[in-house]
């Protein structure tokens, strides 16, 4: 599947993030599923209405996550929320399942027709804060062809925010851009050291000449920042800046998605 397929108008897309509350089984759940998903809905609107290109699904409160093995709970939980947002929103619809657990976000997305995943720990080993994760590239391509699930884009980050890349540190970033083109990633994805750091702009520059892929901004975006990224990016995931006070585990801030949109609608004029 390519990003063109997905967004045929649009050149710089803006991907907004849904982190949904606590899932069953995880140590901070404390809410019923119809409430998850209830919540999930109202963001999921409030996205859409203000005019954002897509929206992306995380299991982001489940801390401390587990390396790459979630259990049923979590697959059929985040199955019911995709369900619901598909069912009442008619824009692409994404998601993650942390830490690295792509296989499980394939399966989702082929049952309930997402657009798209993101993936961690796609080419390269590195340690991630849940511990050593492994390249997983000739599995989950593998699995996507096994359950016939070609249509749904795989975006890769490279060099995984919160890890170590200390055994790959004479392996450069368009090195990690090349592998991934190589082994069949379907888009990019550029982030910060941790969740809401900017991007170095000179990474984002090089990884745009080393490899064809559209190329994604995943951490640090907000509204006085994003036109500096804006010529070298093909799209933006946005999720720590929407959030009152900037900050993730906040509810979503209308005012700041409005704000950012503004930006975007006068960059996409100028």
């Amino acid at each position: 599947m390519k990003i063109t397929e997905i967004f045929p108008d649009r050149n710089k897309v803006i991907i907004g993030m849904i982190h949904v509350p606590a899932l069953p089984g995880t140590p901070k759940h404390s809410k019923a599923m119809k409430e998850i998903i209830s919540l999930a809905l109202d963001e999921m609107k409030l996205y859409k209405d203000a005019g954002l290109d897509a929206v992306m699904i995380e299991n982001m409160h489940d801390v401390p996550y587990l390396n790459r093995k979630v259990g049923p709970e979590i697959v059929s939980s985040m199955t019911a929320i995709a369900c619901e947002l598909k069912r009442k929103v008619s824009v692409p619809l994404g998601i993650q399942i942390l830490a690295g657990a792509n296989k499980q976000a394939l399966a989702v997305a082929k049952a309930v027709d997402l657009d798209f995943i993101r993936t961690e720990g796609f080419v390269f080993s590195h340690i991630a804060d849940e511990g050593l994760m492994n390249a997983d590239a000739g599995e989950l391509l593998r699995f996507r062809k096994q359950i016939d699930a070609e249509n749904i884009a795989i975006l890769t980050d490279i060099r995984k925010k919160h890890s170590s890349h200390s055994i790959t540190s004479d392996i450069s970033i368009s090195e990690f851009a090349k592998a991934a083109e190589f082994f069949l990633s379907d888009g990019l994805i550029i982030t910060g050291s941790a969740t809401g750091k900017p991007v170095d702009i000179d990474e984002i520059k090089v990884v745009g000449k080393a490899a064809k892929l559209p190329v994604f901004i995943g951490s640090g975006i907000d509204v006085e920042n994003i036109s500096e990224y804006w010529n070298y990016a093909d799209g933006f995931i946005i999720g720590s800046y929407f959030k009152e006070k900037g900050y993730w585990e906040n509810p979503i801030s209308k005012e700041r998605v409005k704000n950012l949109m503004e930006k975007v609608y006068a960059l996409r004029e100028g």
